[in-house]
């Protein structure tokens, strides 16, 4: 199982990488935007400094046929470099595009995906990972979990080397939802996680167990106590 940022935002992936365990960033254009204009080569090989190349890097293409997408994906593996994960979204000429790339050893996650023929076709392809958007299907009537569920007994029924990669949400429960409907990977905000953990009944008992402590020991830690 395996939790990823969905952000460029530096300062948070600093914050909050140390905290909670994360395996690597993903970024697509819209992530971007929300962000703002950054100095694209020179922000992303900061993050590569951040995270290390033990955890991986998502970058997605912006062009929309075969051989562009792949002149893209040059120039990512060029300017910052050769491990990042290419980001192709899972079109007819993306699926082309995944499948030469995969000829040549590079790691590829198909994305935008919200049907199973999408994640099947993308598997065939060789994607390393499929990212399906999980609200953006119920907000189409189309039900994510079965569409987890399908790809995740296709990846074992035949031995697909690739990861489910659930992206687009909007809640942690539906985090959890597609890590228990079969996906191996998440890819989340920070906020969001750091929402989760935000819950006033978790900081309630936190205090519960301090009052009690203190009303038997006073305001010392066990580390202050003597042995």
């Amino acid at each position: 199982m395996e939790y990823l940022f969905d952000t460029v935002n530096i300062s948070d992936i600093h914050k909050y990488m140390d905290i909670f365990p994360i395996a690597g960033i993903t970024s697509n254009p819209s992530i971007i935007y929300q962000h703002g204009k950054i100095d694209f080569f020179k922000h992303f090989r900061e993050i590569r400094n951040l995270i290390g190349f033990d955890r991986t890097m998502h970058i997605q293409v912006v062009s929309e046929d075969a051989d562009h997408i792949l002149k893209d994906a040059e120039t990512i593996l060029k300017q910052i470099d050769d491990q990042v994960y290419i980001k192709i979204p899972v079109t007819e000429q993306g699926l082309l595009a995944i499948r030469i790339l995969k000829q040549q050893k590079i790691h590829v996650t198909g994305t935008a995906i919200y049907t199973k023929i999408q994640a099947l076709t993308a598997l065939e392809s060789g994607a390393d990972y499929v990212a399906l958007y999980y609200n953006r299907m119920e907000n189409m009537d189309i039900d994510p979990c079965d569409v987890i569920n399908t790809t995740a007994r296709m990846i074992q029924d035949y031995g697909y080397a690739a990861k489910i990669l659930g992206a687009s949400f909007k809640n942690i429960g539906q985090v959890n939802k597609a890590l228990e409907s079969g996906a191996q990977a998440v890819t989340v905000q920070p906020s969001l996680l750091h929402t989760a953990f935000s819950l006033p009944i978790i900081q309630k008992t936190v205090d519960d167990f301090r009052n009690d402590w203190s009303s038997l020991y006073g305001n010392v830690s066990i580390s202050d106590l003597k042995p």
